[in-house]
């Protein structure tokens, strides 16, 4: 019989139990943030699903796909991020 393996240091479960809420940033007046906002929803919504998944001792070719998905929405993000990002003065 397989084993769930162990989660420590679980940031996703932690998040969900604080029950942390985001506030919603207005679409027209900050579109980036807005964006951004709306990924990590989704990374949040991949994260949980493949939790469960992994849970329930799911492996194979589809959690390659959701890992992958998440990495996608995790890279869009910090591209997002890196916009918002002023440059140094230079002296």
């Amino acid at each position: 019989m397989i084993k769930p393996r162990p989660r420590t240091g679980n940031l996703l479960a932690m998040r969900a139990e604080t029950g942390e809420k985001v506030d919603k940033i207005p679409a027209a007046r900050f579109p980036v943030q807005h964006e951004i906002q709306q990924l990590q929803k989704e990374l949040s919504d991949f994260n949980e699903r493949i939790i469960e998944l992994e849970n329930e001792g799911h492996r194979g070719h589809a959690m390659e796909v959701l890992k992958a998905k998440a990495i996608d929405f995790a890279r869009q993000i910090d591209e997002l991020r890196c916009l918002l990002v002023e440059p140094l003065p230079k002296d």
